[in-house]
């Protein structure tokens, strides 16, 4: 209903430059009219008003859902942001390469995610094999309460990354659910807290083979304190900073790393360096440390960096180009909603004036 809004979509339409659309936010998209003609899906409901528009309607086979038609990428809901994203980073002309370690014939080929409580440690786990490059992503030691976001954005941002995801629990199976809590800050003295999403296990724990990952990746949330206390998470830190490999940690992550007495230069541990502003993010060695989940881009791309993940110089770029686009849009539009409010104020000043 916001013309101003339809009208920027349709900028972008008419440009031919890339544009996204998940879940219900293709009714923009069939408002502006650029869906005509085009292959597209969303959630089902949404089904309904793109054929209306002219789409050409492509019924979702899961929630993960999504299409591409030419400059456009639509996709169902948030299970599918790894493919939504890789999509994206192909519409803007990026690529993603992996590393080029040389004990290896390809890239690293798996990733593990251990979560406990709120708190989810990732390893990272390199096979040799001569397949395409393809991570194997496991969460281990996932039980519940962890924090939303900083359980799905790192583990989606790797998934689009070509990563292959495993999600496993303590006394938990495949296809069990874990739910997780949002922390936010909303102006009171700390962060408030309410329900997040379920998050659905894709493998046992039993038999999970932890020596053959190589990396490991702390979110934050409650459950760090309590992870702490378990002797097999510390004695897995421990191992793996030993080793040399690429460990990160975030928020109330680095309770663990206290309590496993590791910590170089971080944001909590040894050497502290104040996280202001709260996106600061610190690389020292194979350690990556962050203040909170706002500081996730940097805390993605310190991390890709051990792991030998490149971006193309082109991508970003681009993105930087469309940032710049987008910065002087919403500038101009600002100033043309500053203009209308001027020119209403004035005509009620004038009908104001002429009854009296």
């Amino acid at each position: 209903m916001d013309q101003s809004v339809v009208d920027f979509v349709s900028k972008f339409s008419h440009a031919g430059k890339p544009i996204t659309a998940i879940c219900h936010s293709q009714l923009i998209l069939a408002a502006a009219n650029i869906v005509k003609g085009r292959k597209c899906t969303a959630y089902p409901t949404v089904g309904p008003v793109l054929i209306a528009a002219g789409a050409h309607w492509v019924e979702p086979e899961s929630l993960s859902h999504c299409i591409t038609d030419g400059n456009l990428v639509t996709g169902v809901a948030y299970p599918g942001h790894p493919e939504f994203i890789q999509s994206f980073v192909k519409a803007l002309g990026g690529s993603i390469t992996g590393s080029e370690k040389t004990d290896m014939t390809c890239v690293p080929a798996s990733i593990s995610f251990q979560l406990t409580s709120e708190s989810m440690i990732v390893r990272v786990s390199c096979h040799r094999r001569s397949s395409p490059s393809k991570w194997l992503v496991t969460l281990k030691q996932f039980q519940d309460y962890m924090e939303d976001y900083e359980v799905y954005v790192p583990f989606q941002s790797l998934q689009a990354l070509g990563c292959h995801v495993d999600a496993v629990c303590p006394k938990k199976k495949s296809g069990d659910t874990c739910p997780t809590a949002i922390h936010d800050f909303e102006g009171d003295q700390t962060y408030s807290e309410k329900p997040g999403h379920d998050f659905t296990l894709t493998a046992d724990f039993e038999g999970l083979d932890a020596s053959s990952y190589d990396a490991l990746v702390i979110p934050g949330g409650r459950a760090p304190e309590y992870l702490a206390l378990d002797g097999k998470v510390i004695a897995l830190v421990k191992d793996l900073m030993e080793a040399k490999k690429p460990v990160a940690s975030i928020c109330h992550g680095q309770q663990i790393l206290a309590a496993a007495g590791v910590g170089k230069k971080c944001t909590a541990g040894a050497t502290w360096l104040e996280p202001d502003p709260i996106d600061r993010c610190f690389t020292d060695g194979n350690l990556v440390t962050g203040a909170a989940w706002p500081g996730h881009p940097e805390f993605i791309f310190q991390l890709m960096a051990l792991l030998g993940i490149k971006s193309e110089e082109r991508m970003r770029k681009e993105m930087e180009r469309f940032d710049h686009e987008r910065r002087k849009e919403e500038e101009r539009l600002m100033r043309e909603q500053q203009r209308e409010e001027e020119r209403l104020l004035r005509e009620q000043r004038r009908e104001s004036e002429r009854q009296e």
